[in-house]
């Protein structure tokens, strides 16, 4: 593969990333925000098409994993493109999907409760590229975080390291992505807006540090504040998908950071069963005491 095409996986990510924010955007616009549900279908079913159409232009012959091409959401019906109301596109079939050599991992609209709530910022357009690299499987290539609420998109590049794209006005500008260092002594973690983060918590009173707990809606988000240092650290356990990590751990890798399973073990991609229940991620001083409280908090529950 040339190092053209290299660097234009990373560009179409970041590309299609930010122009699908910008597509949600303007269904806020547009619909507003008194039919949440209609809003939350809308939004996930046209950020959805544009995806699926523009890797099918882009990347031909790319397979797609997408959370809104599912089968589960088949009957999910909104007002997509062109006036007409039909269910998505359905994803790259699995047997396709899982002998491919390139697969593009999306989650339309991650965050689709916050998105659907006027005045919230923390949701996000996940683009990630998973490559088969011989017989050991494939990993996360390129990836990028829309968060257009915030005129952000964070993004790898074709250096292997991570930026930060900002399109408050004019032209984008970017910068170079580092997750910074916790403060000594504090720790502030990244957790659920709607769901009890009960295990967070008991992790929180285990750890011999100042342990702030910070809500945030999607999981791009999240992952984002801490790459942004708005928060130390992302600890999930109550179940996820590949969709809802994919982009956000490729940037976060590429920009220095931790990203494992909550028992240390490699978040792996492109699986013919999509769940990815757990997720850790934070700056690599912090995630020997994470991974350690964790380990305490599984074996006083078992």
């Amino acid at each position: 593969m040339t190092v053209q095409a290299v660097a234009d996986d990373h560009a179409v990510a970041a590309e299609l990333a930010a122009e699908a924010g910008r597509l949600l955007l303007n269904v806020r616009d547009e619909v507003g925000f008194a039919d949440a549900r209609a809003l939350k279908d809308t939004g996930d079913v046209r950020a959805h098409e544009y995806l699926m159409a523009a890797l099918a232009e882009r990347c031909p012959g790319d397979a797609v994993l997408s959370e809104e091409g599912r089968s589960a959401v088949a009957g999910k019906r909104a007002v997509a493109g062109g006036g007409a109301d039909r269910a998505p596109t359905r994803n790259t079939a699995d047997a396709e999907r899982l002998t491919a050599d390139r697969v593009w991992i999306v989650d339309p609209l991650d965050g689709t409760r916050e998105f659907s709530e006027e005045g919230r910022r923390d949701w996000a357009v996940h683009v990630a590229l998973w490559r088969r690299d011989g017989s050991d499987g494939g990993r996360l290539v390129a990836g990028a975080v829309a968060l257009p609420a915030q005129g952000l998109t964070l993004r790898t590049d074709a250096t292997g390291g991570a930026c930060l794209v900002r399109a408050d006005a004019g032209q984008p500008a970017e910068a170079a992505l580092r997750v910074p260092s916790p403060d000594a002594g504090k720790l502030r973690i990244a957790v659920s807006r709607t769901r009890p983060p009960e295990f967070v918590r008991r992790l929180a009173e285990r750890l011999d540090l100042d342990v702030e707990l910070v809500p945030i809606g999607s999981a791009g988000a999240k992952i984002s504040a801490v790459l942004l240092g708005e928060v130390d650290a992302y600890v999930h356990a109550g179940g996820q998908y590949e969709w809802d990590s994919a982009a956000p751990v490729a940037v976060a890798v590429a920009a220095g950071a931790h990203a494992s399973r909550v028992d240390g073990s490699a978040l792996n991609y492109n699986r013919k069963d999509p769940r990815l229940p757990d997720i850790l991620v934070c700056h690599p001083t912090s995630a020997s005491t994470l991974l350690t409280g964790i380990r305490d908090v599984h074996d006083a529950l078992s």
